[in-house]
C-alpha cells in the first residue's frame, strides 16, 4: 500500500503519532532527499520511542528520477510492500514529487491513503491575516520575467471575476523582489509574505507591494496577494 505522508515544513515538534508510526513501519520511504528523511525517522524515534522496521530502506525519489523509479516502485508496491512517500517537507504532490505515482497507483487500482499534516500553504493563510474562504495555490511563481508579467496580468484578470480570491505561490528569497516589481503601480496589491514558518525566526512582512519591494528576506518564502 502507497502512504503519502506530509512532513513537519520546520518544527520536527509538528510530527504527529500517525506519520511517525507510518514512517517507521513502512517497508520502503521514498524521500525527495534522503538526508532529511534521515533526520526525521532518527527525530521520530527519540520522541516517540518508536523502533523503526527491519530493513527499511530509504530511497531517493525526486523529480528527475520519478519516470525512471516508477515501474520499480509499481512493482514494490504489487507485492504488497508498504512504502511512504514524503517530500522534503510538507505535503507531497504539492509543489514536489509524486503526482505520477499517485496517477499510476490509481490507473492500477493500487490501494493508497494519505497521511495529512503541514502544509506551508495552509499556515501560511492562517498567519496572513487575510480572509482564506477563497484562494488559488499557484506553485512555484515563474522565473523568467517574461512569464511573470504573463502570470500577473492573468491574475489580474482573475481579481475582476473573483474579488475576494487571494492568491498564493512560493518564491526564493533571490527572487521575491522582481517578482513584486512584477506587480503594476496601478494594482498595488496588499501582500504577505511569510517566511521561515514554524521556524525560529518565523517572520510576516505585511504592506502594499511598494511598500515590500526593496527589502531583503531570508529563508523559505511563501507569499500571498489579496
Amino acid at each position: 500500500m502507497l502512504f503519502i505522508v506530509s512532513t513537519p515544513i520546520g518544527n520536527l515538534d509538528d510530527i504527529s503519532l500517525r506519520q511517525a508510526k507510518t514512517l517507521i513501519s513502512s517497508d520502503i520511504i521514498l524521500a525527495e532527499d534522503t538526508r532529511s528523511a534521515q533526520i526525521l525517522i532518527d527525530a521520530i524515534q527519540k520522541r516517540f520511542a518508536l523502533t523503526v522496521k527491519n530493513n527499511m530502506k530509504i530511497i531517493s525519489y525526486y523529480r528527475e528520477k520519478e519516470f525512471e523509479k516508477l515501474p520499480e516502485v509499481i512493482e514494490w508496491l504489487k507485492q504488497n510492500k508498504n512504502i511512504s512517500l514524503i517530500s522534503e517537507s510538507g505535503s507531497p504532490l504539492v509543489s514536489d514529487p509524486g503526482y505520477l505515482l499517485v496517477k499510476t497507483c490509481v490507473k492500477e487500482k493500487i490501494p493508497l491513503t494519505v497521511i495529512p499534516g503541514p502544509s506551508a500553504v495552509i499556515s501560511a493563510l492562517t498567519i496572513s491575516g487575510f480572509d482564506p474562504s477563497q484562494f488559488m495555490f499557484l506553485g512555484f511563481f515563474p522565473k523568467k520575467q517574461s512569464e511573470k508579467n504573463k502570470l500577473v496580468h492573468k491574475l489580474m484578470s482573475v481579481k475582476i471575476s473573483f474579488p475576494e480570491v487571494v492568491f498564493v505561490f512560493y518564491e526564493s528569497a533571490q527572487r521575491i523582489d522582481e517578482t513584486l516589481r512584477s506587480f503594476p503601480p496601478q494594482w498595488n496589491p496588499e501582500i504577505a509574505i511569510c517566511r521561515e514558518i514554524t521556524k525560529k525566526f518565523e517572520e510576516v512582512a505585511r504592506g502594499k507591494t511598494s511598500e515590500l519591494v526593496g527589502k531583503q528576506y531570508k529563508g523559505e518564502i511563501t507569499v500571498l496577494v489579496k
